[in-house]
Formats: C-alpha cells, sequence, structure tokens
C-alpha cells in the first residue's frame, strides 16, 4: 500500500502550531476542532481547555507534535468576563436551561455583591456543575444530569486570584474574574447566588486570556479559514 505524501500544508501543521482561535457563540470546543482539522487534513489536532457552546472567546488549538505540549497549556492561568442575572437559578448555571425558583432582589446593591465576590476571592473550594464533561465512573455526569439522575460532585480546590465588578445594572451584574486552571465561572455565578441570598446565574462569558496568549491576537474561524487557502495557493 502506497503511503500519499503530505502536502506543505500538512507538513507544517504536523511539525506542530499552537493557534490562537475565537471561538464562535453556540460552537462546542469540539467543533472548532474538527473544523480545524478539515481544514488543514492531519488528524492529530486539540484544544487546550474547553469553552461552553454559549461561552464565546479564547481556545487553544495545538496540531501535529505541539499536541503534547496541551496539558501544558491547560495549566495556565485564566481570565474571563461576562454578566451573570440575579434574581433565579438555572439547573445548568447558565442559560443552557430556562431560569426558575424566581426571587426578588430587593436591598441587593453594589456593596453587597461586591461583599460577596470578596467572599469567593482568593483560595475556595468550589463544586462543579452537575451540567459538565467531568467523569464519573466512567460517564459525563451532565449525561446522567439529564437523565435525571443525582449526580453527587466533591469540591475541588481552586484559585480566584481576581474577581472584579465591573458594572452592576440590576438585575445584570457585569465581572472580570483572573482564575486558576479548573474553575467553572458558571459555578462562581451560582455560588454568587447563593451568598446573596436571590440565586444567580452565568448569562454571558468570554475568555479573554489564556497565560500570556491573548483574545486580541486570535483569529475567527473565518481568518483561520483564509489563512489556510492562502497558504494552499503559495
Amino acid at each position: 500500500m502506497t503511503v500519499k505524501p503530505l502536502t506543505p500544508l500538512q507538513q507544517a501543521f504536523t511539525e506542530g502550531k499552537v493557534l490562537l482561535i475565537d471561538k464562535p457563540l453556540h460552537w462546542t470546543s469540539f467543533d472548532a476542532v474538527r473544523k480545524i482539522r478539515n481544514l488543514i487534513r492531519i488528524k492529530k489536532v486539540g484544544h487546550a481547555g474547553t469553552l461552553d457552546p454559549l461561552a464565546t472567546g479564547l481556545l487553544i488549538i495545538c496540531t501535529g507534535k505541539f499536541t503534547k505540549r496541551i496539558n501544558e497549556y491547560m495549566a495556565k492561568e485564566k481570565e474571563y468576563t461576562g454578566t451573570f442575572v440575579l434574581g433565579a437559578t438555572t439547573p445548568t448555571y447558565d442559560l443552557e436551561s430556562e431560569p426558575e425558583n424566581h426571587r426578588s432582589i430587593e436591598g441587593i446593591d453594589i456593596t453587597a455583591i461586591e461583599k460577596a465576590a470578596g467572599q469567593l476571592t482568593g483560595e475556595i473550594m468550589q463544586v462543579p456543575p452537575a451540567h459538565s464533561a467531568i467523569k464519573k465512573d466512567g460517564v459525563r455526569v451532565y449525561e446522567l444530569a439529564r437523565q435525571g439522575k443525582e449526580v453527587k460532585l466533591e469540591p475541588r480546590k481552586i484559585t480566584i486570584h481576581t474577581f472584579e465588578i465591573v458594572k452592576v445594572e440590576l438585575p445584570v451584574v457585569h465581572f472580570r474574574v483572573v482564575c486558576s486552571t479548573g474553575t467553572y465561572i458558571r459555578s462562581l455565578a451560582h455560588d454568587m447566588g447563593q451568598l446573596l441570598g436571590c440565586g444567580a446565574y452565568l448569562s454571558s462569558l468570554c475568555r479573554t486570556r489564556i497565560g500570556e496568549f491573548e483574545l486580541k491576537d486570535a483569529s475567527t474561524i473565518e481568518q483561520f479559514n483564509a489563512s489556510v487557502d492562502a497558504m494552499t495557493k503559495i
């Protein structure tokens, strides 16, 4: 059986590249990986840290020999901006499910919100969402949660380096978070709601930085597609 030689494009990506991609809203992280895999025509492509479908922003994708460095990038500090809504909760802690358990937010002001953010800053124990990709007994827990089965996850130690309340437009709160790997911003929003006694859920999220890599340097899928087209014409 004759092995087809790699094209110059395939050879370049097989040697290894780190791609900074601005993940579109509603795409899964694997959607972005699959799209890039199809564009560059090599199998060895992976991402360094999942973004939920309702989150946008920086996704690091490694190709070829650089897939060995994925764990290195996953361990880096992350920065996010986004919004959460006070006065209700959702089963998924974000807008993947419908708001419920509506409560009054009367009496809640920026002082109370900033105090709660302070309580969630530093080294804390956080329980991941039941609707997450964590595996329990070999099964992703979101699959169990969707089946209506009770999911009990143990709290994990994480570090919130910065939890800045950027603007308050009740019931919406704008924030910026700098955190360690393993942090669930959905859980942070949920915990904020618990501290305030009114409930809260994540309504938007953008990852703006991973370690030294910044969103401003990332390409959209369309821009990456165009760059691949240009490379094939050289």
